[in-house]
């Protein structure tokens, strides 16, 4: 079985309740509802601080924050080590991304992940082994319309 690593992102609308974002809110739920899923602590990190900023509409409180990243820690979860760091930065010399979408790119590798889904990494692109999925592109395909 393929293990998914998860970004950051798709937590977040997985919990969002802005009319604007209702779709994509759908399918990130949808994906959390799967098993073959991973994520890293970073992940789980950018999750409870975005959540929670105070300049964020409808955030959440630090206990639910809390609580979801103790229900997201369900999923297989990469701790920050060295060799980590070490290819997150090797990632970054190569593709030219930015150090932390480029250790989310080396937390997936780490777990043996052949796919991130993200809405912020190019879709599509292949990083040594691990290629993005943007799960929202459907989505935001169909809202469009024909």
């Amino acid at each position: 079985m393929t293990v998914r690593f998860v970004d950051t992102n798709i937590l977040l609308y997985a919990v969002s309740t802005d009319p604007a974002e209702r779709d994509k809110a759908e399918v990130a739920r949808d994906l959390l509802d799967q098993t073959d899923l991973a994520l890293s602590v970073q992940v789980l990190q950018e999750f409870y601080v975005q959540a929670t900023r105070p300049n964020r509409a409808r955030r959440l409180t630090h206990e639910q924050a809390r609580d979801l990243v103790e229900a997201f820690a369900r999923f297989p979860v990469q701790d920050l080590t060295l060799p980590v760091v070490r290819d997150a930065l090797a990632t970054r010399a190569r593709y030219g991304l930015s150090y932390w979408d480029s250790a989310i790119i080396a937390a997936a590798r780490a777990l043996g992940c052949r796919q991130v889904l993200s809405e912020d990494l190019a879709d599509g692109q292949d990083y040594g082994g691990t290629s993005v999925v943007n799960p929202f592109r459907r989505s935001a395909a169909s809202a469009s319309g024909p």
